[in-house]
């Protein structure tokens, strides 16, 4: 099956350097892990004081990074993929199916609302933040919804789960979901139980509507 192509945020040097591991050269990778202790530590991210402390020029920094909101992008993704990681390593084995799935996005979101940074970062600039996170201009909702799909694909090419909808609208719909338990609290000031989001997503993927079996997917791959 070929891979699926997804949306994706406008290129710049440092989101190749990130992506192929291997830099060309060290410097950008200098300025994003830079960027990335003091946005941990609760300092106000600034392309132009970090040129200033890493002794080059701004418009250097900014070739490199694009802007101020893709440097914030990869920034929030790489504490993103962190937790998505370390939850699918939690259940690499113990659980199959649509278990499995709802119990990697609990325990990832349960990870992502006890970052401190990140709450730190979505009370002192919501709408930029809410805006890099769950839209378009940043990189995190498209690589997320790419990498649920991987899941939700291994899971039925194990046998184990019979999708009850396309793969490209579950991996949607499940990160969507997702997201509305993380920011409930920024978004509408709603205090919700993580647990909420496994049988939610659990829910969905088995397909069950009103005591019945959802439509057959229509899948093609």
């Amino acid at each position: 099956m070929s891979p699926r192509k997804t949306a994706s945020s406008p290129t710049t040097r440092l989101s190749k350097v990130l992506a192929e591991g291997v830099p060309e050269r060290a410097t950008p990778l200098h300025l994003f892990e830079l960027a990335t202790r003091q946005w941990v530590q609760g300092q106000r991210v600034d392309v132009g004081a970090l040129a200033s402390e890493l002794g080059i020029g701004r418009a250097t920094a900014f070739r490199w990074v694009g802007s101020r909101d893709q440097l914030l992008g990869e920034i929030l993704w790489s504490q993103c993929e962190t937790s998505m990681r370390s939850a699918v390593k939690a259940y690499r084995s113990r659980v199959r199916g649509p278990r499995r799935i709802a119990a990697i996005c609990e325990r990832g979101v349960r990870e992502i609302t006890r970052s401190t940074p990140l709450r730190r970062f979505l009370r002192a600039e919501p709408e930029q933040a809410l805006r890099l996170l769950t839209s378009k201009l940043g990189p995190v909702q498209a690589r997320a919804i790419a990498r649920v799909r991987e899941l939700l694909d291994a899971e039925a090419q194990a046998g184990k789960w019979k999708p009850p909808l396309k793969l490209d609208t579950l991996a949607y719909l499940v990160v969507r979901l997702c997201e509305s338990f993380i920011y409930a609290q920024v978004m509408s000031a709603q205090r919700v139980d993580p647990a909420d989001a496994a049988l939610a997503v659990e829910l969905l993927l088995s397909g069950r509507v009103s005591g019945r079996a959802a439509p057959k997917s229509r899948r093609k791959d």
